[in-house]
């Protein structure tokens, strides 16, 4: 069975930090803009749910009640090796903890506040660019709709149905040390500072942990899918043979007791490069490249994006500039604001994938604390 849509100026998929955020800013703008997602808020997210401060300011314009949340405040980062040597270092401008199931539920609301039209529970299986804007053909409860838009935005994280049907370069090869990782995450209780952020490596992987809201802490890990089919694609057995050789990790999770509804998990993870527009859709977030976690920067990275994607939109609807510039000024912005950070990403991706040089590295570190300072530097930018 299938209907016929509505027409908008803007059809977001994916929803997001990037999808949200760039919604509400189209729809204060005056736009008509359509959100499709395929779950229902709130919902829980494979992520590390570290945010740096550039984001904070930029959060509370959209509306977020940051300072009544009273979120930990995140100021310290502590870095080991497989071998257990330690690194700690101030994080030059620090971030703030927050989970995904209270951060995306609540710009939900302000985005219908702000007159978005939201889809949950629907799912986009194809994307078609047209002469005047693009037809996305939408599934929910069994119904096929079509809806038209001048604009299309991709936001929908790392890996869909979109990037395989368009054979994304990044879907086709997995033979690479940037690609086939599994992101697993918990919920937990512990004892934790709140003001420090931990990365702690073991062979092929990192895990890190941070306190989020309501004295709970966020503990999630990259793995290569390698690692889980050792052991039988059992998490349990997995952690407690790798994980735990590392022992500042071992205490962590001796001491930790897991939520329920965890863990949580995704797969097919990659770190390669992603085009910026396909089809004539823009993409952001995850969708047009994904930064290392162990940067600590890709939510922030996420609602940048959609900053540059609002700016290079607004002009278009307006009649001021065309299609092709408007996708041309998207992607030099994107490259300049994110190409850099992304290129060191993938570099400590590398390193930090691999038991000796993770070693290496943290070691040297710890001798050249100018050094890390400087790394972590770079995988930041500024408020904006």
């Amino acid at each position: 069975m299938a209907t016929e849509g509505a027409a908008y100026d803007v059809a977001i998929v994916g929803g997001g930090l990037a999808g949200l955020a760039l919604s509400i800013q189209l729809a204060r703008g005056g736009w008509g803009v359509v959100l499709c997602e395929k779950e229902t808020y709130p919902l829980h997210r494979v992520c590390g749910e570290y945010i740096s401060m550039e984001s904070w300011d930029f959060l509370c314009r959209l509306g977020l009640p940051l300072p009544e949340w009273n979120l930990p405040k995140i100021n310290t980062l502590q870095l080991t090796a497989p071998n257990g040597k330690m690194l700690q270092s101030k994080l030059p401008l620090g971030g703030f903890g927050i989970s995904r199931y209270k951060l995306d539920a609540a710009l939900a609301q302000i985005a219908i506040a702000a007159g978005v039209t939201l889809l949950q529970q629907t799912k986009v299986e194809a994307i078609e660019m047209q002469q005047h804007g693009v037809l996305l053909e939408t599934k929910s409860a069994g119904i096929t709709n079509h809806i038209h838009a001048k604009v299309g935005c991709g936001a929908w994280g790392k890996r869909s149905n979109m990037d395989v049907k368009w054979k994304r370069p990044f879907t086709q090869d997995a033979g690479t040390r940037i690609s086939n990782w599994v992101g697993i995450k918990y919920h937990v209780h512990t004892e934790w500072p709140k003001h420090l952020i931990a990365l702690h490596n073991f062979h092929d992987g990192y895990c890190g942990i941070s306190a989020i809201e309501d004295g709970k802490h966020c503990l999630c890990y990259l793995t290569r899918a390698a690692n889980l089919k050792q052991y039988g694609q059992s998490v349990a057995a997995m952690e407690g043979a790798v994980l735990a050789r590392n022992p500042a990790l071992a205490g962590i999770l001796q001491r930790s007791q897991k939520l329920p509804h965890f863990p949580l998990a995704i797969s097919q993870v990659s770190f390669q490069p992603k085009s910026r527009v396909e089809g004539g859709v823009l993409l952001l977030g995850d969708a047009a490249g994904m930064i290392a976690p162990l940067c600590g920067n890709g939510m922030s990275m996420a609602l940048h994006a959609s900053k540059l994607a609002a700016e290079a939109i607004a002009p278009f609807l307006q009649g001021k500039i065309s299609r092709t510039e408007m996708e041309q000024g998207y992607t030099r912005q994107w490259q300049q604001h994110f190409a850099a950070r992304l290129r060191l990403g993938r570099g400590l991706q590398g390193l930090f994938g691999s038991e000796w040089r993770s070693n290496a590295l943290v070691g040297v570190m710890r001798n050249l604390p100018f050094a890390s300072r400087a790394i972590i530097r770079q995988t930041h930018g500024q408020p904006f």
